[in-house]
């Protein structure tokens, strides 16, 4: 009845979820088979996988402890029994089991819950099961229980007692023994009854229960004609209850998986005023412990790697689990032209997601880039919003985190090296000498590497045997022939320093004369920064690396990476860094960081992963906010036109963030110095300025539409702001094609101050979407560039220098002519002239190079010269900052 009960049950969440293979671990201190193959043959019965971990006898605690604490972190194994001497059961080991892997019953956690009655959250130990079953109805009876010790007699004395039963319990040895057991309606003795308890001592008519799990035992107590007392044995039942259980646990598992309400509790915000600085504001909130964010939000135990108190590891295993739960809404930050004075696009994505989730009660995630370590200690200072919209704890965001940004150093220089040392090698070593290092005899065999098959398939060679290949075979394998003019890869340093711009590698006498011109690029500007944004899983994550192309040979071919034999030491170098990082606002409201691509030579934008898995978190109803780099005609166009594509994720509303500040530079304000205090006009009303300025802003709204995305302006509010100024520029933008235009007070008042643009958001996002990519990939190279330059910077025309169409000639090619476009130009202006504010128009867009991310999947063509190692100012931020030794508190970080 028990087998065929859990068997049907089994069957039908099959039937519901076919790829299911529950799988149940048993550890166990002894050499009983006959316990170990009725588990087999009652797991086989029922449809279970059984693994059987056989310790030899004698095993201490602690092997028993290491053994369990494997198995708890195995995904593969859902339930988790023992099988020890009873000497072995003490609360260590049984509390080492995963409360959600314990089918036994026997933890801590679990009894915690049978005692108080939470039966929904509990699992009935299979013996007790066993013996309820036996004793049949017990409402107002006496049972006595004999030897019962430990988890499992404390169990069985609940529900007993739950059931109605009078219930004593009795050592083997007590005087007291004969006595109770003349009293008692049933008996239940922990282990096989000793010979000196003789039957005579029991009521007639009482029922008698071995628990004794000795199947031998069993076979043997069965058939004892003249007892005049009928003995039940658990054993076999007990094993059939166990299988039970571990169906029952498959079925909690199941429901574990599946997508969790949000129980978020927000914290609370006390705003002061004046608004003190944003490390001030950082420090003066006590956030939430990171595991406790992670439940709320529903994610699982298992999900999540942590990372001190604050900040976590999401593990991508999750996008399995939530596959099935839509995505929620997609809404991106972008903005006009930027300007020194700032328009605050971090601010207002974090400010929105405050509204949204802590005033809305709105599932909400932001997702954000991580900071360089250049621009916090060179010139901006921090990037993690400001005022009461802000990541917290601000210094561990803006400082390492959880050591991405290195990790990506570590593989990008390691590709680096390979290039040169490959280089070295094959000009100082013959053929054979090249060949007996690379394909070395190991234990008197030799053999390819994965890698190196995988070249030889390249290169059309489909053989196995290092042994069988011919002269010419062996040297199209051992030779790049990389040509030391067309190296693109270039090494990474996390630190501003203009002097690594242009450096000579090669000099020691080691290298033999190998000397070429080189540079250091800053990390993020690394194409496995851009990978690392763009990639969608793991598997995916190693092929762009093994696609990243290097240099050309001497033939004009492209090497990779995977030509490099790179590949899997990249990936492992970057399989932790794949996680995007769990923080949270000021509000307590969750926050992914991850990835920090440069928004110039790369697209700009915060991970595709993080988006995904926000999306899935959210829930339908749920809203994911991420933010674009620079103005919309950079950073929002790249999202669109590559992160989309990569993702195949479709927004729902941009929000364009403006200042009023800004505005007037756009309309012809004079410059601004950073540092400087700010001229009249930008302090005073004018409204003229304003509305000439507003044509950035309109221009911006106009490449929106190109895309078919409704757009929400977000108009960040200064105290110099006046509202003459606030409603003219709200006005224009809804004249302009503005879905709505909100003014925005997050920076002083958190997320009560964007409850209005939060509404806004949430209406646009109801609005019918006709997203649309700007080009067909398929069109030429040129082609695609022209569409970017006329449709949305406003450019006549463009202009490919003889060394850019060269370039263009080569990737076609080469075969890469069908991928989007990543145009490197000036943030600062619509066109390539950085002082051209507001909307230039009548200008031929000069193409000075065009280069290639192939393994990130994308062409950039340079407009103009393009730095990716920008340097130090005069007086840089590092002048501020400092740590105290006595609290290590950091200070002066924005």
């Amino acid at each position: 009845k028990v087998t065929d009960n859990a068997k049907n049950s089994l069957a039908s969440l099959k039937r519901e979820n076919p790829r299911l293979e529950p799988t149940l671990a048993i550890i166990q201190a002894h050499n009983d088979q006959l316990i170990e193959e009725a588990n087999k043959n009652f797991a086989n019965e029922i449809g279970l996988r059984v693994i059987h971990v056989c310790l030899p006898e004698g095993s201490t605690k602690d092997e028993i402890v290491s053994e369990i604490l494997r198995l708890n972190e195995d995904p593969n194994v859902q339930g988790l029994a023992l099988d020890l001497p009873e000497s072995l059961y003490s609360s260590k080991v049984l509390n080492a089991v995963k409360p959600e892997k314990d089918v036994d019953g026997l933890s801590s956690v679990n009894l915690g819950h049978l005692v108080h009655g939470d039966g929904c959250d509990c699992l009935v130990p299979p013996t007790v099961r066993a013996v309820m079953e036996l004793l049949e109805d017990i409402g107002g009876k006496k049972v006595l229980l004999v030897g019962a010790r430990g988890a499992e007699g404390a169990a069985l004395q609940s529900v007993l007692q739950r059931q109605g039963a009078a219930v004593l319990s009795c050592p083997w040895k007590a005087p007291q023994l004969q006595s109770e057991l003349r009293h008692a309606d049933a008996v239940v003795f922990s282990s096989t009854r000793p010979s000196d308890v003789p039957v005579s001592w029991i009521k007639p008519g009482a029922t008698i229960i071995n628990c004794a799990h000795d199947l031998l035992s069993e076979k043997h107590s069965y058939g004892q004609q003249n007892n005049p007392v009928a003995e039940k044995t658990v054993g076999s039942l007990a094993v059939a209850m166990r299988m039970q259980n571990m169906v029952k646990n498959m079925e909690r598992w199941i429901q574990s998986q599946q997508y969790r309400k949000w129980d978020l509790h927000s914290l609370k915000l006390e705003p002061l005023s004046p608004v003190p600085s944003d490390i001030e504001i950082s420090r003066a909130q006590s956030p939430k412990a990171v595991d406790v964010l992670a439940k709320e939000i529903g994610l699982l135990t298992d999900e999540i790697e942590i990372y001190g108190q604050t900040k976590a590891k999401v593990r991508l295993s999750l996008l399995e689990r939530l596959k099935d739960q839509p995505d929620g809404k997609y809404v991106l930050v972008a903005g006009i032209t930027p300007t020194p004075l700032g328009e605050g696009k971090s601010t207002v994505t974090v400010g929105l997601v405050q509204a949204l989730t802590a005033h809305l009660n709105i599932n909400s995630f932001a997702c954000l880039r991580q900071p360089s370590q250049g621009p916090t200690f060179g010139v901006k200072g921090g990037a993690a919003g400001g005022g009461y919209a802000q990541v917290i704890p601000m210094e561990e965001f803006n400082l390492h985190l959880t050591g991405d940004i290195h990790a990506i150093t570590a593989a990008n220089n390691l590709l680096a090296a390979a290039i040169d040392a490959r280089i070295l090698h094959e000009n100082t070593q013959s053929d054979k000498s090249l060949y007996n290092r690379l394909v070395p005899v190991v234990n008197g065999v030799r053999g390819f590497s994965a890698i190196q098959l995988a070249r030889l398939r390249r290169l059309g060679i489909n053989k196995t045997d290092p042994e069988t290949l011919t002269e010419e075979e062996i040297s199209r394998f051992v030779r790049l022939d990389i040509d030391p003019s067309t190296i693109t890869w270039q090494r990474v340093v996390d630190t501003n320093d203009r002097f690594l711009r242009k450096i000579t590698v090669g000099q020691a006498n080691t290298e033999k004369g190998f000397v070429r011109q080189a540079q250091f690029d800053i990390a993020v500007a690394s194409e496995i920064m851009a990978i690392l944004a763009l990639t969608t899983s793991l598997q995916d994550m190693k092929e762009r690396l093994g696609r990243m192309v290097v240099a050309n040979d001497k033939k004009g071919e492209p090497v990779t990476a995977e030509d490099l034999g790179v590949t899997g030491a990249l990936a492992v170098l970057m399989k932790d860094a794949i996680k995007p990082t769990l923080m949270q606002t000021l509000e307590g409201t969750p926050v992914f960081v991850h990835a920090g691509p440069f928004a110039n030579i790369a697209h700009g934008n915060s991970s595709v992963l993080a988006d995904k898995i926000a999306l899935k978190l959210v829930g339908e109803k749920g809203f994911v906010v991420t933010e674009a780099g620079f103005g919309a005609d950079i950073g929002m166009e790249k999202f669109f036109n590559i992160k989309c594509r990569a993702s195949g994720l479709v927004p729902s509303v941009v929000v364009l963030v403006a200042t009023v500040r800004a505005l007037k530079m756009h309309g012809g304000g004079p410059n601004v110095t950073a540092g400087a205090p700010l001229k009249k006009e930008y302090t005073e009303e004018n409204l003229q300025l304003v509305a000439d300025g507003c044509c950035n802003l309109q221009k911006q709204i106009q490449i929106t539409q190109l895309f078919g995305v409704p757009v929400v302006v977000a108009l960040n509010v200064f105290k110099t702001d006046s509202p003459a100024e606030v409603d003219l520029v709200c006005k224009i933008a809804k004249e302009s094609g503005a879905f709505d235009a909100v003014p925005c007070n997050h920076w002083s008042a958190g997320g009560r101050g964007a409850v209005k643009l939060a509404q806004a958001v949430e209406k646009a996002a109801n609005q019918k979407n006709s997203f649309k990519y700007l080009y067909n990939v398929e069109l030429p190279i040129v082609e695609k560039i022209r569409i970017i330059a006329q449709k949305v910077y406003g450019a006549q025309d463009i202009e490919l220098s003889p060394a850019a169409q060269s370039q263009v000639d080569r990737y076609t090619r080469q075969g890469f002519g069908n991928l989007p476009i990543c145009m490197a130009k000036t943030h600062l202006s619509l066109s390539h002239q950085p002082e051209r504010k507001g909307v230039p128009t009548g200008f031929i867009l000069p193409i000075s190079d065009v280069r290639a991310s192939i393994g990130a999947g994308f062409i950039y063509p340079l407009v103009g010269t393009m730095s990716t190692m920008p340097g130090l100012p005069t007086r840089p931020c590092f002048y501020d900052i400092d740590l105290d030794p006595i609290t290590e508190q950091v200070k002066g970080l924005f």
